[in-house]
């Protein structure tokens, strides 16, 4: 009985390396976590923005926090819509105007 044998040129084939880490997956990234965990402030991180990341994850605590007052519902509301509305914007930009705008010029809001 022949068991069948893969191709002589399938054992061959020079070693590729995975597809590398660009700005669009960047900006794809980015605006995904926006938009599921905007209130974390993850997607600040991400970009290397890391003030404004603990500004949102400490007013994200202090909504979790007073959750049993009112006011905590709005501050979890505020930053869960932050994120969604950042998500948006970094998803609806070029690759050239993300790069510009967050990449380069470092602009950490909108």
């Amino acid at each position: 009985m022949e068991t069948s044998r893969p191709k002589e040129e399938s054992w061959n084939k020079p070693y590729q390396a995975p597809p590398q880490y660009t700005q669009d997956n960047k900006r794809i990234l980015t605006g995904v976590l926006a938009i599921l965990l905007g209130s974390l402030g993850v997607h600040k991180f991400v970009l290397g923005y890391n003030n404004e990341g603990i500004i949102i994850l400490v007013v994200t605590a202090i909504g979790y926090a007073t959750l049993c007052i009112l006011i905590g519902a709005f501050v979890l509301a505020a930053t869960s819509l932050l994120g969604l509305i950042e998500g948006i914007i970094y998803l609806t930009k070029t690759d050239a105007e993300f790069y510009e705008t967050y990449q380069k010029n470092k602009k950490p809001w909108f």
